[in-house]
């Protein structure tokens, strides 16, 4: 499902790594493993409604996701202004899963000259430890790092503001999807991961 080999994890563990890939676009991955026997299956279609409600709770509604005939738009309050804009979502069911992609194409938070490129994905599939669920955002190019060769001082405003963030918003999203479906938390927390070589944001 996923061409990223992922490391196996503790059921009670959010793992994750966040890095500037050697072309300077972003990969964030994180993801966390549901316990065989939960209560009810997940799908990605679920992830995928869940992450935008929670995204507009979480924010307190200063991100807005809104569903439009080209795709998806993440909106700034109750204006028409996309922080991010995506493509219509995708769904790639597989024998051990299911994928949904939504694929970046604009918005104020994207390098204009690398619109035609970076996805985000949200992934379920089953493992023998049980159900896991990935959230990955790859090929990414911020407008804060203004191009692919990004000076010093820029890598660091974009790792204490939007990259962190998306990570600390993807992290509890995660433990809250984790608590929802098992009744539990997660009690051993975040464990960084190595998936790609790059520079940790």
């Amino acid at each position: 499902m996923s061409p990223d080999r992922l490391p196996e994890i503790d059921p009670d563990t959010i793992a994750c790594q966040q890095i500037l890939e050697a072309d300077h676009s972003v990969f964030s991955i994180q993801w966390v493993v549901i316990p065989g026997g939960s209560s009810r299956p997940f799908s990605s279609a679920n992830l995928l409604e869940s992450y935008l409600r929670y995204i507009q709770r979480f924010t307190a509604g200063v991100i807005r996701p809104v569903q439009t005939a080209e795709g998806v738009e993440f909106r700034l309050l109750a204006s028409s202004w996309a922080l991010i804009q995506f493509l219509p979502p995708r769904h790639t069911p597989g024998a051990a899963g299911d994928r949904i992609t939504m694929s970046i194409s604009g918005g104020l938070l994207v390098d204009k000259q690398e619109c035609d490129r970076g996805q985000l994905d949200f992934i379920v599939e089953e493992t023998a430890a049980g159900s896991r669920l990935t959230l990955k955002l790859a090929d990414y190019c911020p407008l804060l790092l203004g191009s692919r060769q990004p000076s010093r001082w820029r890598k660091w405003l974009y790792r204490f503001t939007q990259a962190y963030i998306h990570k600390v918003v993807t992290i509890k999203f995660l433990a809250m999807v984790y608590r929802r479906i098992t009744g539990k938390k997660v009690r051993r927390g975040v464990v960084n991961m190595v998936v790609r070589k790059g520079i940790t944001t």
